[in-house]
Formats: C-alpha cells, sequence, structure tokens
C-alpha cells in the first residue's frame, strides 16, 4: 500500500496482515483461481471475504467424514485479526482450521470483495 506523508508517497507493507500456509482441496483451490480471475480478485482476498462471513453467520455444518484427499499445501496472506478470529471459530466448533478454511468458501459474497488493487491503495 501507499502512504501520503507529508505531500509525498511513500510505499509500505500492510503490518495488519500476516502469511500463513494451510492444506485445502486441489479441486477447491482449482475452483478458486477460475473466480479470482472472473471477478478480478487474488484467491486470499475472495478466502478472506468467506472467513468474516463464516464467523458473522456464527454457525456451521461439516461432516469430518467427507473431507477431501486431494489436499495440498497453499500460502497466502490474510488479516491477523480475521485469522485469529477464525482460529477462535474452528477451535470453538472442535474442526481443525483446515476444514473450517474449506467450508468458509461456501460463504465467498462475490459482490464485496477486494479487486486485485487493492494493495496498491492510497491510506493519508
Amino acid at each position: 500500500m501507499w502512504k501520503l506523508h507529508n505531500g509525498k508517497l511513500t510505499q509500505t507493507t500492510d503490518v495488519s496482515r500476516i502469511r500463513y500456509k494451510t492444506r485445502m482441496s486441489a479441486a477447491i483451490l482449482s475452483n478458486l483461481k477460475q473466480l479470482a480471475d472472473k471477478h478480478n480478485t487474488h484467491i486470499g482476498y475472495l478466502l478472506e471475504n468467506g472467513y468474516s462471513n463464516l464467523i458473522k453467520s456464527g454457525s456451521i455444518a461439516y461432516n469430518k467424514k467427507n473431507r477431501p484427499k486431494d489436499r495440498i499445501e497453499f500460502r497466502t496472506t490474510c488479516d491477523q485479526e480475521l485469522l485469529l478470529s477464525l482460529k477462535d471459530f474452528a477451535k470453538m466448533h472442535s474442526l481443525n482450521l483446515n476444514d473450517v478454511i474449506e467450508a468458509s468458501v461456501a460463504y465467498i459474497n462475490y459482490e464485496d470483495i477486494k479487486r486485485a488493487n487493492w494493495r496498491y491503495r492510497v491510506e493519508i
């Protein structure tokens, strides 16, 4: 992101975002890549939107016996507070974080996602 300081733009990193890695279904990941291209955004922004909507809903229905067998490692970034809230949500519902991340895909609101150029925003 860019910050306006004394009339000059300075490029900075967003300290509220952290990197994390997870394991998720390759099929879901492939679908997310197509959706990200279609909606001019990144996979991380799609997931972040799903996380916040899932936490707002307050409930989750997940069957541990139907876990996908094609999980692969995936690395991205997320807002630190949102990720901590998601971890607490998973713990409260006795689920693994990976399970909650995969379930959050169903909660993505495509009308309210950050666009790909969000990382180049200017803050005052």
